[in-house]
């Protein structure tokens, strides 16, 4: 199948398969709140038939957008947005920690047939206005199958540390809130994706139950309001993410379907890690957005027909 890519210079680039429907809008205009960790975002996703799988500024974090790239502890700032989480404080509005990711350019851009391929330049800035971090982030689209009712986004990302002392990446688990390791690549799913199924390679566990846990995927189903049917999110990893010798560090799911719904590829759930300066790391994502309810077989067969 067809996609039609629109790049509107300055603010954002649009897909949109062969029937017309917009499947994704990558946002790298920043929003304009400094508190809200202003950094590009994919939204609204749709799924083929249309339906929209992401939700953006939602009252009870108005800065989860749609599908971002965040770190929520990171040296003491925070590229999550919002209020930072203390110790024995709970979550406090700190300004002063929340830092951003500037976006610097395209240095690939390929409109194919049936396929979408761009890299783009970031730096993450602290809040003082430091660079702290050169990210080099891949996004392709490609594998739009109207049969099986899907689409694949690829999201790559390298970063390296431009500061002379080492970056030390966290989450508030590690800074002392037991079971809220998020950080990473962030999904917020829209409202009425709240209480959906969630599914694992050898679960079909609810979410709490998944909190934390290691599998090279994990799916997210749920029922639309409005429209009469369901739609189906699955994350995956690439091969080397769960590869001890080659990730910079272990990788544990961040899932919750209430009170909101939520995923996020953590890289840093249990223990910090730090990033030497000079040093690079490097993480490749898989979302698989589909009409329908899947199940745990459907799903490892469609991702098994996508190779990376």
């Amino acid at each position: 199948m067809s996609v039609r890519v629109v790049h509107t210079h300055g603010e954002a680039v649009t897909v949109t398969a062969a029937g017309g429907t917009e499947i994704l809008r990558y946002v790298y205009r920043p929003d304009p709140e400094p508190f809200e960790s202003r950094k590009p975002y994919a939204h609204p996703v749709r799924t083929l038939a249309g339906r929209t799988v992401t939700g953006y500024r939602p009252n009870d974090h108005r800065w989860h957008k749609g599908l971002q790239m965040t770190a929520s502890h990171l040296s003491g700032q925070n590229f999550w947005g919002g209020n930072s989480y203390v110790h024995g404080r709970g979550y406090l509005p700190l300004p002063e920690r929340v830092g951003s990711m500037r976006h610097e350019g395209f240095s690939a851009f390929e409109a194919g047939e049936d396929r979408f391929d761009c890299t783009e330049d970031l730096t993450w800035v602290a809040h003082g206005g430091a660079e702290w971090a050169r990210e080099e982030r891949g996004l392709s689209v490609h594998s739009v199958d109207e049969e099986a009712g899907a689409w694949v986004l690829d999201w790559s990302i390298r970063l390296t540390n431009l500061r002379d002392t080492p970056l030390k990446f966290g989450s508030p688990t590690t800074a002392g809130r037991e079971m809220a390791g998020y950080t990473g690549l962030q999904w917020r799913g829209p409202r009425d994706f709240t209480g959906g199924r969630v599914l694992a390679p050898d679960s079909d566990a609810d979410a709490a139950r998944l909190m934390g846990t290691q599998s090279p995927w994990l799916a997210f189903t749920a029922e639309h309001d409005e429209h009469d049917g369901h739609s189906t999110l699955v994350f995956a990893h690439a091969p080397e993410n769960l590869d001890e010798r080659s990730a910079v560090h272990a990788s544990h799911w961040f899932v919750r379907a209430e009170p909101i719904p939520s995923v996020a590829f953590s890289w840093a759930f249990f223990e910090e890690f730090a990033l030497p300066p000079g040093d690079s790391f490097a993480y490749r994502y898989r979302i698989v957005v589909a009409d329908g309810a899947w199940d745990r077989d459907r799903v490892s067969a469609h991702l098994e027909g996508v190779p990376w």
